[in-house]
């Protein structure tokens, strides 16, 4: 059957946006360099219309310069229409990969929760919860324990108001205390006897007659 009728022809894939769209910019690309020629020709002319005078020969290479001119527009409205076209498919383009984007997102997602459901069920919440109670009791019960080792011994009950109103009189007082005159009457006190009491009189350090306590002798009258 083959060599009666042959094998048919394998089916050529269609072509896909990005490959019309490179296409298109290809035809768009190659008007635009036929408009780069034709402008440098126009230009020649032009230039040798402005050095001539008129007559026939001017008109002449006017009629040249004007059929360029024609052929350049309509390359230039070819190069507009590809374009247009090839912004188009790029649209159509970026919509139909914004759609398979989302479409595999869409899938990532439900395989997503797919797995997260299959983790819950290996937690309970109450064993968690029971976790989380006997945390909390094993904190208060260090705590309890810090307590009690830091505990004072001996010191009385105080009232935090009476101590408070001690503390600021205390500051008045030591300011008070600040003056030392006091000291110099207990510099000038007598020396203490070098004789045990009973014994006669003796002279202090001075010079001075004192009893067995150290005192000075009053004079016999």
């Amino acid at each position: 059957m083959n060599r009666l009728f042959g094998r048919p022809k394998a089916k050529e894939p269609a072509p896909s946006l990005t490959d019309c769209i490179a296409g298109v910019d290809s035809r768009a690309d190659t008007a635009e360099k036929k408009i780069a020629k034709l402008d440098a020709e126009l230009k020649k002319y032009k230039d040798q219309m402005v050095k001539m005078k008129d007559g026939p020969a001017k008109n002449a290479v006017k009629a040249k310069a004007l059929r360029i001119l024609k052929q350049r527009k309509m390359y230039e409205s070819q190069v507009d229409n590809l374009r247009q076209q090839a912004f188009n498919m790029e649209q159509a383009n970026y919509a139909t990969q914004t759609l398979k984007d989302t479409q595999a997102t869409v899938v990532a997602m439900k395989e997503g929760v797919k797995q997260m459901q299959k983790e819950f069920k290996n937690i309970n919440i109450d064993h968690i919860e029971d976790l989380q109670d006997d945390l909390a009791d094993m904190l208060e019960q260090a705590d309890e324990v810090q307590e009690a080792m830091g505990r004072s011994y001996g010191m009385p009950d105080i009232d935090e108001d009476e101590l408070a109103a001690e503390l600021e009189a205390l500051g008045d007082d030591l300011a008070v205390d600040e003056d030392t005159t006091y000291l110099d009457d207990a510099i000038k006190a007598p020396s203490a006897p070098d004789k045990e009491p009973g014994a006669s009189s003796v002279r202090n350090k001075d010079g001075v007659l004192v009893d067995e306590f150290g005192l000075p002798q009053i004079p016999a009258s």
